[in-house]
């Protein structure tokens, strides 16, 4: 089974939201009461009820004027994933596309994958007790079909298929727009299966993390001191199975003996 990843291009993006409402409605996600901030941004971050967001920015345009940035943010997705390292429970993990599945029966809401995402994205719900993010649509990709929010893109800014595939067409895309836009996603924790085409550097991006990664805790933990502990576990276990192989059970009947004589 080929890994699957999502590619957004922001230079095709117009901001249209029809993605972010695609999400809702596939997902029957409710709708919450908003209030005007003096931005078309709403709401203001990723919440429980919202799994992906477009983010609006204004930025100079280096003449006096203004220049509007988009950005697509929701879980990336990645190969290398803190959240599933740290999740105790299982209820995050990887599916057969290499994708972050959540299986919220599974969630006991210890909010150790909130601590541990490097793009801040994980939700909790103290409605429910439980974390919420996006699974890439996994019950529409696993019956061959688009996540949601690519099949309502009008203008072609989102796409979707082979990982490999949408690493080229982002790279192609670069190479077409004259080497103005960046690729982003494809180089770090693992690799992400989503993939952006930036106009501007990432760095010029609001809550976009310009190198990623997974915490330096999570490594120290999950990846050196669990595994050494389970070895040392194994090991003990293994010198009282060759001890009771070599000398026998214990015996007490000595014991037995010495407490007799006493009476």
């Amino acid at each position: 089974m080929s890994e699957k990843a999502k590619l957004y291009d922001a230079t095709k993006c117009t901001g249209c939201r029809g993605c972010q409402l695609a999400c809702k409605q596939w997902n029957q996600l409710p709708a919450k009461q908003t209030e005007n901030r003096g931005t078309y941004q709403n709401p203001p971050d990723l919440q429980p009820n919202t799994w992906l967001l477009m983010r609006f920015q204004e930025i100079s345009n280096g003449n006096g004027g203004v220049k509007w940035l988009f950005r697509k943010d929701a879980c990336m997705h990645c190969t290398d994933a803190a959240c599933v390292k740290v999740c105790p429970s299982g209820a995050l993990h990887h599916t057969k596309y290499g994708t972050v599945a959540l299986d919220q029966s599974k969630c006991i809401g210890c909010k150790e994958c909130i601590n541990a995402c490097p793009f801040d994205v994980p939700r909790y719900d103290p409605a429910t007790d439980k974390i919420a993010k996006c699974d890439m649509c996994f019950s529409r990709i696993d019956n061959a079909m688009d996540p949601a929010c690519v099949k309502a893109c009008p203008t072609g800014a989102l796409q979707f298929g082979d990982k490999d595939e949408m690493i080229k067409l982002a790279h192609q895309r670069v190479k077409d727009l004259g080497g103005n836009a960046y690729v982003y996603g494809d180089k770090f924790v693992g690799g992400t299966h989503m993939i952006y085409v930036l106009p501007e550097k990432p760095a010029v991006y609001d809550a976009l993390p310009e190198n990623p990664r997974v915490p330096l805790s999570v490594i120290v933990w999950k990846d050196w001191l669990k595994p050494f502990s389970l070895l040392a576990t194994g090991g003990v276990i293994a010198g009282a199975f060759l001890h009771y192989l070599i000398h026998g059970p214990k015996d007490t009947s000595g014991d037995k003996a010495s407490e007799g004589g006493g009476e």
